[in-house]
């Protein structure tokens, strides 16, 4: 087993869909990906910072999942970061109706000591310079890093992505990210690019379609779940990529053929994400649950074909 570095946004979300609305609830980046990659055996921590106003309790239900906060700064006199979003009828689509960064702006992160040796270390959507210095923080390179971005850093940090990505080994990005940052339609042909700026292996999220990882040559994808109803997107993609993070350093094993199962964990995990608004859902999976969908995803993609010679 890995020690895990999850540095990202431990936040205050207020959500509003077609199947209902909330007030602040817990979110942010980090939350969703600790939560996710807490369903394995996972020494992880999570590097971040809140205000004064963040309620105890939420630290508590990280606490009583095993994840470490020691590197969650509390800065009393301040405010948590604070993001509201509306999504329209097809989920898919959504706008940004407030962006509070608070203590976020001026957040400089610190990695606890005891796990300046981590293996895996798993960057969150945050500026690209605060994702570097993440990395430097690490008294051994990590065997594994894995990033997340946003088309926001592709518009206003574009050179400090580039930075970072040439210390990385996987991104996880969606595929209007894919286009946008390489300026190819065809995302074989984007992910080609985006192996020619540093990551080793790239993982491109399709949302409802599933994702594709990508490595060299090799190709694979793994469908989403069909689900019958879809409460609330927010997250899921985090919750991917703390499924992927998670049982990778679970497992000890980072080789392409592991990442395989890796992606199926994430997309499983983020199948959970989106029934409940926020992070209601992940806080109520049992293994139980978790291992039932797996078994759902395997008759989902596995068949038999006899291949006939022409």
């Amino acid at each position: 087993m890995s020690k895990l570095v999850i540095v990202g946004t431990v936040a205050f979300d207020a959500i509003e869909t077609p199947f209902g609305k909330t007030d602040k609830i817990l979110g942010g980046a980090a939350t969703f990906i600790a939560l996710a990659a807490s369903q394995f055996n996972v020494d992880s921590t999570i590097v971040s910072v809140v205000g004064g106003d963040f309620p105890q309790k939420y630290l508590d239900i990280l606490s009583e999942k095993n994840i470490d906060i020691s590197g969650i700064e509390i800065v009393k006199e301040g405010k948590t970061f604070f993001w509201r979003g509306l999504y329209h009828n097809d989920m898919n689509s959504r706008d940004t109706l407030a962006t509070e960064l608070n203590v976020l702006a001026d957040f400089k992160p610190v990695v606890p000591e005891n796990y300046r040796d981590s293996k895996v270390v798993m960057l969150g959507n945050l500026h690209p310079l605060i994702q570097i210095s993440v990395i430097e923080q690490m008294n051994t390179k990590p065997e594994l890093v894995i990033l997340d971005t946003m088309n926001f850093w592709m518009d206003n940090a574009l050179d400090d992505l580039h930075s970072v990505m040439q210390k990385i080994d996987v991104i996880t990005i969606n595929d209007e990210e894919a286009r946008q940052l390489t300026g190819e339609y065809s995302l074989v042909v984007a992910a080609r690019k985006i192996h020619e700026m540093g990551p080793k292996y790239v993982v491109i999220k399709k949302g409802e379609h599933g994702a594709l990882l990508f490595h060299d040559e090799n190709i694979f994808y793994a469908p989403a779940l069909p689900l019958e109803e879809v409460f609330d997107p927010t997250g899921a993609g985090d919750t991917f990529a703390g499924g992927f993070a998670g049982y990778l350093a679970s497992t000890d094993d980072f080789s392409f053929e592991n990442m395989k199962n890796a992606v199926i964990y994430g997309s499983n995990l983020a199948s959970f994400c989106v029934e409940k608004f926020g992070t209601e859902r992940l806080l109520n999976t049992t293994n139980g649950e978790v291992w039932g969908r797996l078994k759902e995803f395997k008759s989902l993609t596995q068949f038999e074909i006899v291949l006939q010679d022409s």
